[in-house]
């Protein structure tokens, strides 16, 4: 009688084989699908192109270091049967992203928003920009918005984007901006509250990069002798929306504005308002960092736009009386 100890031995053999690669294969395929790096929440641009192959959304993929291997999520793309299902647009990823939180996020299109912050406008004008383009409430952006941080510029916003991450948005572009620009913010020379105060002002006021050291120096003249500053723009301000305008700024003042109760009043209250009144660009602020040493307390614009400055305010009648009236 032969022995079956030689088939016993094979038999054992391809059992052992069979976990072995059994084993293998399951440690891969979960390595080939897990996160390359679950801590990096780091946001990272990725974009699909209309009509653009798997393997060339994978081997990309794989490029910017948000997959630990293309043959892994080809497959897994192929599995869970999402091929036809991924989106052409702008998405945003994160090398903390599995395989399959990353496959889920490529089926919807999050397309990127463009918004314009121009100089000027105060947090109420980029709330309304903001629900316009991203639909978040205002009042929901407004709970987290700082005046005068706000930097003017044009921002690209993830459609998905909240309140919050907005804000993080401008608050980082500020800093690169601003705070890295311009030395006596970093150096401690110029305090960042008030320059960002009276830039807001400056930013309002002046018409120019010209006019707007100018100006600057004029109400850095003003609040060294304790004279107020007398600025209208906080006026326009303080009166908040004006629904026959339609405009957070009042076009046309009148004697019984410049008497409104408001800390804002600079006719009323000497120094500077109490926070600013708008999110000036960097040549406002620059202007409020580096004013214009004058000797000039007035100034006005004409019709066209034009500053006139005057030492006394008997020059700034005659000024008046020839410019305006």
């Amino acid at each position: 009688m032969k022995s079956n100890k030689p088939l016993r031995v094979r038999l054992l053999v391809f059992i052992i084989t069979v976990f072995v690669v059994g084993g293998g294969a399951f440690f891969w395929w979960q390595d080939a699908i897990s996160s390359v790096d679950d801590k990096d929440t780091t946001p990272v641009d990725f974009s699909i192109d209309s009509g653009e192959g798997i393997r060339s959304i994978t081997n990309r993929l794989f490029s910017d270091g948000l997959i630990r291997s293309p043959t892994g999520f080809f497959i897994l793309v192929k599995v869970m049967g999402k091929e036809k299902n991924l989106q052409a647009g702008d998405f945003r990823l994160t090398k903390a992203m599995t395989g399959t939180q990353i496959i889920e996020r490529l089926m919807h299109g999050t397309q990127d928003v463009w918004i314009t912050v121009p100089e000027g406008w105060r947090v109420e004008e980029i709330a309304t920009e903001v629900a316009k383009s991203l639909n978040i409430p205002e009042s929901e952006f407004l709970s987290v918005a700082r005046e005068g941080y706000m930097f003017p510029d044009t921002y690209r916003i993830p459609s998905d984007a909240t309140a919050g991450a907005i804000l993080e948005t401008f608050d980082n572009n500020f800093k690169v901006k601003v705070l890295q620009v311009i030395p006596d913010f970093s150096n401690g020379k110029s305090d960042l509250a008030n320059a960002i105060i009276l830039a807001s002002l400056v930013e309002r006021e002046g018409k120019n990069d010209t006019d707007r050291p100018i100006i600057a120096g004029i109400l850095k003249n003003r609040l060294e002798i304790g004279m107020p500053l007398q600025v209208d723009a906080t006026l326009q301000y303080a009166l908040g929306y004006q629904s026959k305008e339609k405009t957070w700024w009042k076009k046309e003042l009148n004697d019984e504005d410049k008497k409104i109760d408001s800390a804002f009043n600079t006719y009323l209250h000497p120094g500077l308002p109490p926070s600013p009144i708008s999110n000036p660009g960097l040549s406002a602020i620059r202007a409020a960092v580096y004013p214009k040493k004058t000797e000039y307390l007035y100034y006005l614009h004409d019709a066209n736009g034009v500053a006139h400055y005057g030492k006394t305010l008997e020059e700034h009648t005659r000024n008046i009386q020839k410019y305006i009236q």
